[in-house]
């Protein structure tokens, strides 16, 4: 039997995290004890104090137990906590060393969403793939430069670290554990229970592009402008440079720091992210949203906005177009 932590950090945490990854793992026993099988886990709510207020009081949990009794497990999972990251851990000091002492002697950790913020900053996502929500990857990335973030992918695993992306991609790692622990059989059997899709792996179709402006270089965010008002034209990267007024070389780079994207892929996502808009309200061809963000050409069209959203223009219309209900 597996032994499963599942924390109950301090502050502002996902309590849909706890009880989803605790109703999922417990139907997995369940549906062994029906088989006349031995329960896979052994699933313990665990926090730094028997009683936690999460959510500014609105909820209350009672862990099962602390971690100063808890000496062994096998797999740590951290829900999401949405507080600032350094509040975070400031509230939640005590737990890095334990987890830190755990991880050492074999046990796995798994982080929800923005929980990778937390476990980043011990230091064990360096050099490792990862994800978190996408909404927050740009900040990841500058606060934690030596992880590998693969801010696309619904959930990565390495060297017994496993990551999710954002809010309820959740159910799609914990699909994955199951799959691990329990065999194919056994999370097919809990997806189709939780109706969850099984085997999705990318996170892109649902990530919302609006440009990426935290910064304070006037000239760029100049551009930004520029480009966001003008991607309908034919515009290249001399022009953006031209309206900019100053030398492609010294532009392509202030551009890439500011926004982490070249000139190109910025007016590529710009583009792409006001097709998805067309198609999602469902009165237009393919076609006919292609022509209207500056495409001519099919196949290019369609090999962008896949790369961008996983997804073709067709497959997306068909997915996100309204449908009215009967």
């Amino acid at each position: 039997m597996k032994h499963i932590s599942i924390l109950v950090p301090k502050g502002h945490i996902s309590v849909v995290n706890i009880a989803g990854t605790h109703q999922m793992l417990s139907w997995v026993n369940e549906f062994y004890v029906q088989q006349g099988k031995v329960p896979v886990f052994d699933i313990q709510l665990v926090g730094l104090d028997n009683q936690m207020d999460l959510s500014g009081g609105l909820f209350g949990v009672k862990p099962e137990i602390t971690i100063d009794k808890l000496i062994e497990t096998d797999l740590i999972i951290i829900p999401a906590i949405h507080e600032d990251f350094q509040i975070a851990i400031q509230q939640n000091e005590k737990l890095v060393p334990w987890i830190m002492k755990q991880y050492r002697k074999g046990a796995e950790i798994v982080t929800l969403c923005v929980s990778a913020f937390f476990l980043a900053s011990t230091g064990l996502l360096d050099g490792k793939p990862c994800s978190t929500h996408w909404q927050y990857a740009d900040t990841f990335k500058k606060l934690f430069p030596n992880a590998i973030l693969k801010n696309e992918k619904i959930l990565t695993e390495a060297n017994g670290i496993y990551t999710s992306g954002g809010a309820y991609a959740f159910t799609n790692l914990v699909i994955y554990l199951i799959e691990k622990y329990a065999g194919r059989e056994t999370a097919i059997m809990a997806a189709k229970g939780f109706m969850i899709d099984i085997d999705r792996s990318s996170q892109s179709p649902f990530m919302i592009f609006s440009g990426q402006k935290n910064h304070k270089d006037e000239d760029i965010l100049k551009a930004q402008d520029y480009i966001e008002q003008n991607y309908k034209e034919k515009i290249s990267v001399k022009d953006v440079c031209e309206d900019a007024s100053l030398s492609r070389r010294t532009f392509e780079r202030r551009f890439k720091n500011a926004t982490s994207n070249t000139v190109l892929e910025y007016l590529q996502r710009v583009k792409v992210e006001a097709a998805k808009k067309e198609l999602e309200k469902g009165k237009k061809t393919v076609s006919e949203v292609m022509y209207e963000v500056g495409y001519n050409d099919a196949k290019a069209f369609r090999d962008v906005f896949r790369k961008i959203t996983s997804m073709t223009p067709m497959g997306y219309l068909n997915k996100y177009r309204f449908a009215a209900v009967n």
